[in-house]
């Protein structure tokens, strides 16, 4: 069996011939010119356009065993004008490490996300990023919580746990549950180190709340999992509940955060918390 270089190699040149068959020269501003075999671009303007030699890019193609940079990549995929997926199966194919674009973050959710966290109704459910900004809820996910941030246009889950007073924090477990959460955040703040709007808002929130400083610096990482908390509503008392999260295609970074009861008090309650987001939220 070849090994998985040897097996990369042939799929790298065969995908690179593909692309390239599909982009014409009408399509990046060339004339058609004469005696063109195929509607594609030759090696050589796809060489040219990617501002690479032709002998490297057509050893490229042919898939020979030739190192290539991430920026070399990149160049190759905008001339051949490769989506996400393509670009990422590109550098795969070719043995780069893939760092994607992430100084943009998603805003907001499909109307089919939306119908999703919806549906789950009873259940309290949400849609954050990373950096734990609030994208998209359901009703009792919007009753439990009772608020979105204290301040207008913050929708983000830790600025409120950590900036609320204490009364109206709805996790009751926040010492065990706070710390874990911020040693998430700064495991996904390894992959944007440098980017104005996570620095601006660690900066932020730093400034607001001494706990979260505190628990910043302590330089903890986790990874995202399933856990137990204990939320606190004022009409139905405490509720345990465990966390589900769900990726989201096309959404890198994203993740439905479905609550079910841990256990039947819970889930008594969680019947009643729907009572209350009926009449708060008019369903």
């Amino acid at each position: 069996m070849a090994a998985p270089t040897q097996r990369r190699r042939p799929e790298l040149a065969a995908f690179l011939r593909s692309r390239r068959a599909r982009v014409t020269p009408a399509d990046v501003g060339m004339p058609p010119g004469l005696r063109r075999r195929t509607p594609g671009l030759r090696r050589e303007e796809v060489a040219q356009l990617s501002g690479v030699g032709v002998t490297w890019y057509t050893w490229l193609e042919q898939g020979r065993p030739i190192n290539a940079s991430a920026q070399v990549l990149d160049a190759v995929a905008r001339t051949l004008r490769l989506d996400q997926p393509e670009r990422e199966h590109l550098y795969h194919l070719a043995e780069v490490a893939y760092a994607p674009d992430r100084t943009a973050g998603a805003e907001s959710v499909s109307p089919e996300i939306q119908g999703i966290i919806d549906a789950l109704d009873p259940h309290p459910a949400v849609v954050y990023n990373t950096r734990y900004d609030i994208l998209a809820t359901n009703a009792p996910y919007r009753t439990l919580f009772r608020v979105a941030g204290p301040e207008p246009g913050i929708r983000n889950v830790l600025w409120t746990l950590f900036t609320v007073p204490d009364n109206d924090c709805p996790v009751v477990n926040k010492d065990m549950e706070l710390p874990l959460m911020v040693a998430q955040l700064r495991g996904a703040y390894g992959l944007h180190v440098g980017e104005p709007v996570w620095e601006s808002f660690v900066e932020r929130l730093c400034e607001a709340s001494p706990h979260f400083a505190r628990l910043w610096r302590s330089g903890d990482v986790v990874p995202p999992g399933t856990r137990v908390k204990t939320f606190q509503h004022p009409s139905v008392g405490q509720i345990r509940m465990k966390s589900i999260s769900l990726s989201i295609n096309g959404m890198p970074e994203c993740r439905i955060v479905a609550y079910t009861p841990d256990d039947e008090e819970s889930r008594l309650s969680i019947q009643k918390l729907r009572v209350h987001a009926a009449d708060a939220w008019g369903r």
